[in-house]
């Protein structure tokens, strides 16, 4: 692909490439019960035990078949869900006591109580891929009651109910899980969701309502989720009617837009989340040639996102100035700068180049995701076109896995990647990538803004850190926004865009809803 300015012409419908894969979906499946919806999206599953999911598609299964502590609402709002209260905080902010309902069953018919919500905790502490969410912020757990969890807390924590709302920490039965406690348990699940897991496979999982469950009753008679192995697939097997739903994540952007085109329309509905994904620039601070933070900040001001939205994602992918997307707190105002080239130009030429000198730009991107390969060449060629006498972008794909396994080596001097929350929090944006456990000057040596591949902290940014996360409402903003100030300053990140969770279905469901944490309320799905 040539890396030009023109618009990347409209999808245009392909079903009869398609149709193999439709053919091969509605071929291996028998006719499901009435009632009964599938739901599609392109993420397979090898495991459905907590300790093992990281992926979207593994999030989604375990809210539909497990229960957290607290639920997100739409708008943000966090409520007792398994829990009766919000924690009860100890006067040093140490301590938390957790009241817990009485009248759950897990599927296998054993009753839900604190010493089987200590019994998960413990073992997800122990296995999970997703441990940090715990070892970052708690010490101990116990059951101070029957019904009662108490939480030794590392240090003060506001949002110590947004983190236990992440459905990676729903409880299982200790009784299916005894022999399974110090190993992962890939192919059943047995929790206390409304739905109950019946079969698994990594392209098809089948649930159906728990009868016994002690919340509303799901609004349809089962679902059948199943994996489409490309796009263009997902597409066709929607229009064609085969799924009654699918969700969009990891979807190419030509297809989303048709979808989105389709809605308006009124040939399909669809529903769109909160913005829970954002994508970023990590520079490498502490080393040549991003060690110097005047170019850092020319790079930042480089960077034309409202053009980059429109011809990679058709504007799907907003374009965000901030490291937390909105609505969460500290969103606003944005701490970036916005594209400004002749100022880029000044930082450009104070550095040294653009009279006859160009700064050649090394970025590395995931050559196995489409959006990631089309930032690139689009940015190549805006900065071609606006500033090629002082800057050139050189870009290398490689491919995604072999990325994260060399990010902490300092392999990218600049990199492209995204980052999902699993709570919706500030918090979960900022410590992953500017917590620093030992640090000199300006350079990280232990912690998370090493691991993110950036090196880079500031004296007091650590405590700045810690300090907001014991605050929460208004007094939690100045900090926030001191937080995003300083590290937009020194431009060891540059946020790109904010993805918002989309899903289509047939126009005679209902319109499909998310929660807070950004995921589809599968039990909400129904026929008008």
């Amino acid at each position: 692909m040539p890396a030009t300015l023109t618009r990347r012409p409209l999808f245009r419908s392909a079903l009869a490439a398609l149709l193999p894969a439709v053919a091969l979906l509605s071929g291996c499946q028998p006719p499901h019960p009435s009632g009964q919806l599938v739901v599609a999206s392109k993420s397979s599953l090898a495991s459905v035990d907590p300790v093992d999911v990281t992926t979207h598609a593994g999030l989604q299964l375990l809210s539909a078949v497990g229960d957290p502590l607290y639920t997100a609402a739409a708008d943000g709002q966090l409520k007792p869900h398994l829990a009766t209260a919000l924690p009860q905080i100890s006067p040093d902010g140490r301590r938390a006591r957790i009241p817990l309902r009485r009248d759950v069953l897990f599927h296998d018919g054993s009753r839900f109580d604190a010493a089987a919500m200590v019994f998960s905790l413990e073992r997800f502490r122990s296995l999970a891929k997703l441990g940090y969410l715990l070892d970052d912020r708690i010490s101990g757990v116990r059951a101070s009651g029957p019904y009662e969890l108490e939480l030794q807390l590392k240090r003060p924590y506001s949002a110590l109910p947004a983190l236990l709302s992440s459905i990676s920490l729903t409880p299982l039965s200790p009784t299916a899980y005894r022999k399974h406690q110090s190993q992962s348990l890939a192919d059943r699940f047995v929790g206390t969701g409304p739905y109950r897991l019946v079969s698994s496979t990594p392209q098809k999982q089948t649930l159906l309502p728990f009868e016994r469950y002690w919340g509303p009753p799901p609004r349809n008679r089962g679902l059948h989720l199943v994996t489409l192995s490309n796009s263009t697939a997902l597409f066709g097997a929607l229009v064609s009617g085969e799924v009654d739903v699918l969700t969009s994540s990891g979807m190419d952007s030509d297809q989303q837009r048709a979808l989105a085109q389709r809605a308006q329309q009124g040939r399909l509905v669809e529903g769109i989340g909160p913005a829970g994904e954002i994508g970023y620039l990590t520079l490498l601070s502490d080393r040549p040639p991003l060690n110097q933070p005047l170019l850092r900040r020319a790079v930042a001001l480089s960077l034309d996102r409202e053009l980059i939205s429109q011809r990679v994602s058709y504007g799907i992918r907003a374009p965000l100035r901030s490291l937390v997307p909105p609505p969460l707190a500290g969103s606003e105002p944005p701490a970036w700068p916005a594209y400004n080239p002749s100022q880029a130009r000044q930082l450009y030429q104070q550095a040294g180049y653009c009279k006859g000198r160009r700064f050649t730009l090394p970025l590395t991107f995931r050559s196995n995701v489409p959006a990631d390969k089309l930032f690139a060449l689009t940015w190549k060629a805006q900065l071609q076109r606006d500033l090629s006498d002082c800057v050139q972008l050189e870009i290398t794909g490689v491919e995604s896995t072999t990325a994260y396994r060399q990010l902490a080596d300092g392999t990218f001097p600049m990199i492209l990647f995204d980052w999902s929350a699993d709570y919706p929090d500030p918090d979960i944006y900022l410590a992953p990538m500017l917590a620093c456990s030992k640090a000199e000057g300006q350079q990280c040596l232990e912690g998370n803004a090493a691991a993110a591949g950036s090196f880079w902290s500031t004296p007091g940014l650590q405590a700045e850190l810690e300090a907001s996360e014991r605050l929460s409402g208004p007094a939690r903003l100045p900090l926030l926004r001191k937080l995003q100030q300083r590290t937009a300053a020194a431009a060891a990140y540059i946020p790109v865009w904010q993805v918002a969770p989309r899903a289509g279905a047939q126009p005679r469901r209902r319109q499909p809803v998310f929660d807070g944490s950004g995921r589809l309320v599968l039990q909400a799905l129904s026929v008008r």
